[in-house]
C-alpha cells in the first residue's frame, strides 16, 4: 500500500486501543461504525477499502478499527469471534452488531434499518 492511501486511510478509518475505545466512541455523535480487524485477513482488507468508499457516500460518520490481533482483551470483551466484525454506535453508545454484506450500500441500509429498533445492551 503506498504511503498517500495509508495516510488517508488512517484519517477515515482511525485506530483504536484498549486505552482509548470507549473514551472515543463515547465522545462521538450520529453514526459510529467499529470495525474490528486482522492484517492478515483478507476479508478485512476488503471491507478497509469498503469503509473508505462509505466515508465518500457518509463524511459525517465516525469510522474506527480495531487490531483484533494486537487487541486482545477488546477481542474478548466484544465476544469477536470471527473477522471482520462491525459493531453500531450511535450518539456515543453501543446499538448492535451490524450484519452487512461489504458494500457501502449494503451497509447504509444495514445502518437505517438498526437505527429503527432499539439499542441492544453493550457486549
Amino acid at each position: 500500500m503506498c504511503d498517500a492511501t495509508s495516510r488517508v486511510e488512517s484519517n477515515v478509518l482511525a485506530a483504536l486501543t484498549q486505552f482509548d475505545l470507549h473514551a472515543r466512541l463515547g465522545g462521538t455523535t450520529g453514526v459510529t461504525l467499529l470495525a474490528f480487524t486482522g492484517a492478515a485477513c483478507g476479508s478485512c482488507r476488503h471491507l478497509r477499502r469498503v469503509l473508505l468508499a462509505l466515508h465518500e457516500l457518509r463524511p459525517n460518520w465516525q469510522l474506527f478499527e480495531v487490531d483484533a490481533e494486537r487487541e486482545a482483551g477488546l477481542v474478548n470483551e466484544f465476544e469477536v469471534f470471527h473477522l471482520p466484525t462491525v459493531f453500531l454506535y450511535h450518539d456515543g453508545q453501543f446499538h448492535c452488531p451490524l450484519t452487512a454484506e461489504a458494500d457501502p450500500a449494503a451497509i447504509i441500509r444495514a445502518v437505517d434499518a438498526a437505527l429503527q429498533q432499539p439499542a441492544q445492551e453493550a457486549p
